[in-house]
């Protein structure tokens, strides 16, 4: 058995653990594995041992790993977890079956044109969820909280992208609660079923405060090179 293999087990079964002393059903919260910039050899023993969702951060690397890996594995979800830009929005239409970064009226656009032909040529599309920026933090992505509402409700009525619900990433230096509490709160009263929240440092946290995905990737594959 790989070291991924035995680290995803261990994973797995405290997101249970932590899924059951919040009060919560069996199978409410979803692994997102982080396979950003790992290799093919790296992802396939997680595969194998039945993981099937995962989030990576650049278009151009998933694209060099999932058309080959999704010939094995037909049921793996691909997210994309990291910044998206405008131009490379007609190529993660057609790679990623669920876009998490969805956060700024330019990219709505040209993800809607997308979405639109992909249709039109009876291609599946993309799930979408909004990406909030809690923190305020000027170097990061994401919408700024006071002005996500008004986000969500142009992307499902100017746009018709349905908008499935959130994901966030707290500031490195605060406490993750009172974001994760902020994100729920939001996703509820715009009735999205999904929040994603809470990485390897900080899944329990975020599991306890409502998290239906969580994205987890060193806690998996190891440090990073």
């Amino acid at each position: 058995m790989s070291d991924a293999v035995s680290r995803l087990a261990e994973v797995r079964a405290a997101i249970a653990a932590a899924t059951a002393e919040a009060k919560r059903p069996a199978g409410a919260v979803t692994l997102v594995a982080v396979s950003k910039t790992f290799p093919i050899e790296a992802i396939e023993p997680v595969l194998a041992a039945g993981q099937r969702v995962f989030g990576e951060n650049y278009v151009q690397d998933a694209k060099g790993k999932w058309p080959e890996l999704r010939q094995r594995y037909p049921d793996a979800q691909v997210h994309m977890i990291g910044p998206l830009q405008s131009n490379k929005a007609k190529e993660a239409v057609a790679l990623f079956d669920v876009i998490e970064t969805l956060d700024r009226p330019s990219l709505a656009k040209e993800l809607a044109k997308e979405v639109a032909k992909a249709k039109a040529a009876g291609a599946r599309v993309p799930r979408f969820l909004v990406q909030v920026n809690t923190g305020a933090e000027p170097q990061k992505g994401g919408v700024l909280p006071e002005e996500a509402d008004a986000f969500i409700r142009s992307c499902r009525e100017e746009h018709g992208l349905a908008v499935e619900g959130l994901m966030c990433i707290p500031p490195a230096d605060e406490p993750p609660a009172p974001h994760f509490a902020l994100l729920t709160t939001m996703a509820r009263r715009n009735g999205l079923a999904i929040v994603s929240m809470g990485m390897s440092a900080d899944y329990p946290v975020a599991i306890a405060m409502g998290a239906t995905h969580v994205r987890v990737g060193s806690a998996i594959f190891g440090a990073r090179g």
